[in-house]
């Protein structure tokens, strides 16, 4: 097998103006996990790019939903080896027309625009890896670029896509925005986002209060138990982050609806409070109430594994011969590599350049790092078993 690795790490080191050519087409995109076609131009760019170096783009579908494309580089040994996969989400959380407020743009040493780190650079990054491998022959292992469309909202319909790309994988580099302090993740809590809605009775609460049943009675009395759930020892919380409800001001609360936060450590304290929540939920304190729970959206724990602590090793060692660092740390954030994690890939996450304040105004992305935590892929990739 050739060793193309200095190829591919100096035609990377050539590439830094295209890769910010790149990232500021694709932060001037809206893409919002709703922005259903907003995520389908930002796909489009991204195949338009691939299309420069005769790379096939696959695009994938969820009932009807456009929900990821994906790219697949041969390898030069064997075709039927675990693939590497180099992954991230193409969505932001920022409304349509916050581009047009606030455009790419280049400050000093830093990049700002909606979704500049998270993650429109470790999209456009992990997009130059692949080229550079398709350009130089590949690698010993298959790999695999997945681009997908919703992770800000939980994966409701990329997970699918991501878990048939996992099983093939074994190794996976997961892009989200490298730290500010440049270090990467190495485990993450996992989260279950859930909808509750009450039901109970109209009235008119001066003339016949007494026939009414508060929705918004119930559901405050819920809240209560629900905050009991939460153990800072264990790392368990429950966040009633949402609550609307009711119809008027004189009105007794026929309905009422609540957003819940559930994160944990493990699959195991996952069960055990989804049970206590949904005891809770079925619970009703106010005669007459009655209410229905949902889940909404879920991601899975990142469980830092020895062959995931080695990954990690690995790459640091990577970057700190390109003259960079990375520590590691835990996040209590949730992302797309605990699914990836718990098939039973080799993960490591926030490999994407390094940033700052994401979902914020003042968003950044740290320029000088593009390149050399492309290198530093590149060069961990080259060191994993042939």
């Amino acid at each position: 097998m050739t060793d193309n690795t200095p190829s591919i790490t100096e035609w990377l080191a050539s590439q830094h103006e295209n890769m910010l050519a790149l990232l500021e087409d694709l932060v001037n995109i809206d893409s919002n996990s709703y922005d259903k076609p907003g995520i389908v131009a930002v796909f489009e760019r991204l195949q338009t790019f691939f299309g420069t170096f005769d790379v096939k783009v696959t695009w994938h579908e969820h009932e009807g939903v456009k929900n990821a494309i994906s790219v697949e580089i041969p390898s030069q040994q064997d075709p039927n080896k675990k693939a590497i996969m180099l992954m991230g989400h193409c969505d932001t959380v920022y409304p349509k027309g916050e581009t047009q407020k606030r455009p790419f743009k280049i400050v000093g040493e830093r990049a700002y625009g909606p979704g500049v780190a998270d993650m429109k650079a470790g999209i456009a990054m992990n997009a130059f890896i692949l080229a550079a491998y398709a350009k130089f022959g590949g690698t010993h292992s298959p790999l695999i670029g997945l681009f997908t469309n919703d992770e800000e909202i939980g994966s409701p319909t990329s997970k699918f896509i991501i878990e048939i790309f996992a099983k093939k994988a074994g190794t996976v580099f997961n892009s989200e925005p490298g730290r500010a302090n440049g270090d990467v993740v190495t485990g993450r809590k996992g989260g279950v986002f859930l909808e509750l809605e009450v039901f109970g009775k109209a009235a008119h609460s001066g003339a016949n209060f007494s026939e009414g049943i508060s929705a918004i009675n119930e559901l405050c009395l819920k809240v209560i138990e629900l905050n009991k759930l939460t153990d800072l020892e264990k790392g368990i919380t429950v966040n009633v982050g949402l609550i609307s409800g009711g119809q008027s001001v004189n009105t007794t609360a026929p309905n009422a609806r609540a957003g819940i936060d559930l994160r944990i450590f493990n699959l195991e304290e996952r069960e055990n409070a989804v049970k206590a929540i949904t005891a809770i939920t079925q619970q009703s304190f106010v005669n007459g109430t009655r209410s229905e729970l949902k889940i909404i959206g879920e991601f899975r724990p990142f469980v830092q594994t020895p062959a995931s602590t080695h990954l990690y090793k690995l790459y640091r060692e990577s970057l700190q011969t390109l003259g960079h660092n990375a520590g590691e740390q835990f996040s209590g954030g949730c992302a797309d590599s605990g699914i990836t994690s718990s098939l039973g890939c080799t993960t490591l996450c926030a490999t994407g350049p390094v940033g700052g304040k994401p979902h914020t105004p003042d968003e950044y992305m740290e320029v000088n790092t593009f390149v050399p935590r492309s290198q530093a892929i590149a060069l961990t990739i080259s060191k994993l078993p042939a």
